[in-house]
């Protein structure tokens, strides 16, 4: 009979109370990002860096300072130096007009608010009925958490030839040669720029990758409350699940 009374409880009461908490936690998350999310109207933020050469690249390789004003890279002054012409150095720019769009920051908060929408859609009075019926939602924010979480630690893989032909690649002042491609993308905490000198060896096509980054402070926020909030979705779910088992 206890066991029985503990989950009444816990659809009756806890699962809202969570949810509640939940709703806090992204809505926080929300606020991090450097764009307008949730009816959230600030300004764009602006914020300029100067990117650090990772392991096997060297300073002279690769110089790269962004500026970032929401999710786009607004300015950038690039210059780079390939080994095979050590005295030849590339220099190109993006420009304000041409911004540099990071699609993953766009996806994650397009994820982040439907799974707010997804708690939002539930009547803070509501009474849920049935281990199913919780198992079900919850189902639905975890899942737009973890691809939320996924857009910025997982950069879409992409082939060479996309890069080449990709439109911020055409909005580089001035264009690289053919043999170079650039690419911007979030990883985790960090904003990296990566260089791809694409050449042939033996009749096969191959390529040298230089690495430069800059740590984002506001993305470090942004995953760990996403973390806690798919802690708090999985920690319900499984109490549930057992509570369910139990009774």
């Amino acid at each position: 009979m206890n066991l029985q009374v503990e989950f009444e409880w816990i659809l009756h009461e806890e699962v809202q109370a969570v949810l509640k908490q939940l709703h806090t936690i992204l809505i926080e998350c929300a606020w991090r990002f450097p764009v307008p999310l949730c009816g959230n109207d600030i300004s764009p933020k602006h914020e300029k860096y100067v990117m650090s050469v990772s392991a096997h690249t060297t300073p002279e390789q690769v110089k790269c300072v962004v500026a970032l004003t929401g999710d786009s890279i607004t300015h950038a002054d690039i210059s780079l130096k390939v080994q095979k012409q050590p005295n030849v150095i590339y220099r190109t720019s993006i420009q304000a007009e041409n911004p540099w769009k990071l699609q993953q920051v766009q996806d994650a908060g397009n994820h982040l608010q439907q799974a707010i929408l997804h708690i939002e859609n539930v009547d803070k009075d509501y009474v849920f009925r049935s281990s199913e019926e919780v198992l079900h939602m919850l189902g639905k924010v975890l899942g737009c958490l973890q691809r939320g979480r996924s857009s910025l630690i997982v950069p879409r893989k992409k082939t060479i030839d996309d890069l080449m032909n990709s439109r911020n690649m055409k909005s580089l002042v001035p264009n690289l040669p053919e043999n170079l491609a650039v690419s911007f993308y979030i990883q985790s905490h960090k904003l990296i720029f990566a260089v791809y000198h694409v050449g042939s060896a033996h009749g096969t096509m191959k390529f040298d990758t230089f690495q430069a980054e800059c740590s984002l402070p506001w993305l470090s926020e942004v995953l760990v409350l996403f973390t806690v909030g798919l802690q708090m979705c999985q920690q319900l779910k499984d109490k549930d699940k057992v509570a369910e088992l139990l009774v």
